[in-house]
């Protein structure tokens, strides 16, 4: 069931309704997408590139299965999944769709060209019938859903019986001395990278600040399990920086 639209969630650290948040992100990401994979290499010193190949190393991709990436933006772990598995099909599926425009431009050529559906549309009412995917990833795209839960429910509808979710997000780093480095660098360095590289602070403060009020770990393995996913695990990637979650639906 959908949230009332006057229902409270967060936006960064501010609150909002539900039907104030689909809009406030479309903005973002329509402000940033010019720039997207450039800032993504900036501000992680292209260590992103390293933790998407973690998510397909885990999901380890095979031809014949239908994947969904979901809020997959640009494009880039579809053209990964594409790599390891030439004969899958494959969705992107995300809420703004000047991030679909900018992916479909980097997917004209080589391999992936004419390869990868892309679909705009939001997490809490997917346009799928039930069990129509084996696979579904999420990179850096939970933290903006408006509610997290339903979202998971609904994720977990369109994939059939036997089907994986794997998450890639930001998470809480456990040890308190690189906690602090590492929260100095996000406030102080990366909304001054979104001013010089995309010509805007706030998106890139908005970012800094979900990812401080995104789940830990464990919390969003237990809310994984209490949405009726099973096998549920994760992996802690650069000491809990980002995070992988795991989760079937058996």
């Amino acid at each position: 069931m959908d949230q009332p639209t006057d229902t409270k969630t967060s936006f960064g650290y501010r609150t909002v309704t539900a039907g104030q948040k689909p809009h406030l992100v479309r903005q973002v990401f329509r402000s940033v997408s010019p720039r997207y994979d450039i800032m993504n290499d900036a501000m992680s010193l292209g260590i992103h590139r390293l933790w998407k190949l973690a998510l397909v190393d885990w999901l380890a991709p095979r031809n014949g299965r239908r994947f969904l990436d979901l809020a997959g933006g640009t494009g880039d772990v579809a053209r990964s999944i594409l790599e390891r598995a030439p004969e899958a099909e494959i969705l992107v599926v995300d809420l703004t769709e000047d991030m679909l425009v900018e992916g479909q431009r980097k997917s004209m050529r080589g391999p992936s060209a004419g390869r990868i559906g892309w679909v705009a549309g939001d997490a809490q009412r997917l346009p799928f019938a039930d069990g129509s995917f084996d696979c579904c990833t999420i990179s850096f795209g939970l933290r903006n859903f408006v509610s997290i839960d339903e979202s998971l429910a609904e994720i977990r509808r369109v994939l059939r019986t036997g089907g994986r979710l794997l998450v890639l997000e930001f998470s809480q780093v456990p040890n308190e001395a690189l906690r602090w480095l590492y929260d100095r660098y996000s406030f102080k360095a990366i909304p001054t990278m979104g001013r010089v590289i995309a010509n805007d602070r706030d998106s890139y403060q908005y970012l800094v600040e979900s990812i401080r009020r995104f789940p830990d770990q464990e919390s969003l393995a237990a809310l994984m399990s209490d949405c009726g996913y099973d096998r549920v695990s994760y992996r802690n990637l650069s000491m809990g920086i980002a995070a992988l979650h795991s989760g079937w639906k058996l």
